[in-house]
C-alpha cells in the first residue's frame, strides 16, 4: 500500500468516526477520561491528532504556515489538555482544513520526493516517505484510542479496520 492509498483509506475512516462523533453528547467528548500532561478528553485526543499532522506537514516537511494559523483560537488553546471547552465542530473543522491541505500536497508527491532527506532537528534526519508513514500510522493509534474511550462510555464506535475498507476483488 502506497502514502496515497494509505491516506485515501483515513479520510474515509475519519469520515465514519466523524459521523460518530457528532452524535455523541458534548459532555463525554469534553468528560476527562486520560490522565496525563497532554490528552485528558477525546477531544484533546481529536484536536492532538489533526494538530500532528499539520505540524509534520507545514512545520517540518514543507516549512511554511500551519493550518492552524487559520484557527486562533485553537492555536492560543496550544498543546495541552485545553480542548474540552471547544465545540466539537470547532475541532473537525480544523481537522477537515488539515485533511485539504495534506490532499493538495500529496497530489503533488512523485516518487523522487519520498527519498527527500527532511531535517526534523540538527539530530534527526529522516526520508519524507517515512516521515508521512509515521504521520499517518500516528493517526491509526490515536483513532483506536478514540474508540477506545468511546466503549468505555456505553458508546459503539464504528469499525475502522482497514479491512473493512479494502475493495472486494471477488467477481
Amino acid at each position: 500500500m502506497k502514502i496515497p492509498e494509505l491516506y485515501d483509506y483515513l479520510v474515509r475512516a475519519r469520515r465514519d468516526l466523524w459521523a460518530t462523533l457528532e452524535t455523541v453528547p458534548d459532555e463525554v467528548l469534553s468528560r476527562r477520561m486520560l490522565e496525563g500532561d497532554r490528552m485528558h478528553s477525546i477531544k484533546d485526543v481529536i484536536a492532538h491528532t489533526a494538530g500532528v499532522e499539520d505540524g509534520w506537514l507545514h512545520y517540518t516537511i514543507l516549512q511554511d504556515t500551519p493550518v492552524e494559523e487559520g484557527f486562533p483560537a485553537l492555536k492560543a488553546a496550544g498543546s495541552g489538555p485545553a480542548y474540552a471547552p471547544f465545540p466539537l465542530s470547532d475541532l473537525l473543522d480544523y481537522w477537515r482544513a488539515v485533511e485539504a491541505s495534506t490532499l493538495a500536497y500529496l497530489a503533488t508527491l512523485t516518487d523522487a520526493d519520498l527519498e527527500r532527506v527532511i531535517e526534523d532537528t540538527p539530530e534527526e534526519h529522516f526520508k519524507l516517505d517515512g516521515l508521512l508513514w509515521h504521520v499517518m500510522l500516528h493517526e491509526v493509534r490515536h483513532t483506536a484510542q478514540i474508540a477506545a474511550l468511546l466503549r468505555t462510555q456505553g458508546i459503539k464506535p464504528p469499525s475502522l479496520d482497514l479491512l473493512f475498507y479494502l475493495p472486494n476483488l471477488k467477481a
